[in-house]
């Protein structure tokens, strides 16, 4: 069956611009690290995506890493556009990704200029896309000038093959460098995608000072730090697929402190009467230098749950307050 995407999905979703840019964002975007690889199910997975579409979720975030295997998500996301979504192209907000390691040998990670553009022709092949709206160093590069790095950002947009770039996980000093870098170039840097969410709160150290001296966006991926913040441990348990079931490295997180936390917080979401993702989400985009949440999603459920948060009211200054005594102790 045709998919025609529903008439009124902008009207479920709110935009926030981004930066100093003519680019609006929605509140909440879709990323797809998680449940879109070559290992999941496709028909899950493109119904998340579309159901995401239809609620006015027009922002699609990829890396070439993405999987697993690494390459898979950019490979099915590409069956979805050319299934259901290529109609909705100039609709679409599709960026990618590259600094994380993809093929043998010293070309295949980090920020190169032979890496990243080698690394863009092959997700925009698997996309079947001729270009991207916003390309990332995925990470920066200890060992590659900035000025290589960012030359070739630059000339990506250059050469058509994205409208925008950005940075991701860059220091705040370092994105001020590229964040130069890039002007100097003649090519503004569009957006920063750092993790940030109420249990990682780095970039408050600065990064989002600079990034609103220098006219940038900013939108935060693992804002429910990883499952943390979705109200699935609460009681101390491992439920079943979750992310802590199948990642060793991620159990030792949940301590007994943490839950004490866990449970304060939802404490604070059931009195507003939603759940701790969404209190989760509403707590980043408090902050309107914040231009969007990333968010990810096992299935249509999950995301509809979390973007109720865009019908909700902002937090009050009384919950904030009970938010921060929580974080602090």
């Amino acid at each position: 069956m045709a998919y025609n995407a529903k008439d009124n999905r902008y009207e479920m979703m709110k935009y926030r611009r981004c930066g100093k840019s003519g680019l609006n964002l929605p509140e909440i975007s879709l990323g797809l690290w998680q449940n879109f690889g070559g290992v999941d199910r496709y028909e899950t997975g493109c119904e998340t995506v579309l159901t995401a579409f239809d609620s006015g979720v027009n922002h699609f975030d990829l890396a070439n890493n993405y999987g697993p295997p690494p390459g898979s998500a950019e490979i099915a996301f590409g069956r979805m556009l050319k299934d259901h979504l290529m109609p909705y192209r100039d609709e679409l907000i599709i960026s990618t990704k590259a600094g994380y390691r993809m093929w043998p040998g010293p070309y295949g990670e980090w920020g190169s200029r032979k890496y990243l553009i080698a690394s863009l022709d092959a997700s925009l092949k698997r996309m079947g896309l001729d270009y991207v709206d916003i390309f990332y160093s995925h990470r920066p590069d200890p060992d590659t000038p900035i000025e290589e790095t960012m030359g070739a950002l630059a000339d990506i947009v250059r050469q058509g093959k994205a409208l925008y770039v950005g940075i991701s996980s860059y220091s705040a000093k370092d994105s001020t460098t590229a964040i130069s870098t890039l002007r100097s170039l003649g090519v503004p840097c569009l957006i920063h995608q750092p993790a940030y969410s109420m249990l990682n709160r780095w970039i408050e150290d600065g990064l989002l000072d600079v990034l609103e001296k220098e006219g940038a966006g900013c939108i935060c991926f693992s804002p429910l730090a990883q499952g943390l913040l979705t109200g699935r441990y609460l009681d101390g348990t491992i439920p079943e697929g979750s992310r802590a079931s199948t990642n060793e490295f991620f159990r030792p997180s949940i301590t007994p402190e943490i839950l004490v936390t866990l449970n304060a917080l939802n404490d604070v979401a059931k009195a507003r009467g939603t759940t701790l993702s969404v209190l989760a989400i509403l707590w980043i985009l408090r902050d309107k230098r914040n231009t969007s949440v990333l968010i990810g999603a096992s299935s249509s459920a999950q995301l509809k749950e979390n973007l109720t948060a865009v019908s909700q009211p902002p937090l009050t200054a009384e919950e904030l307050s009970k938010v921060e005594a929580i974080l602090k102790k």
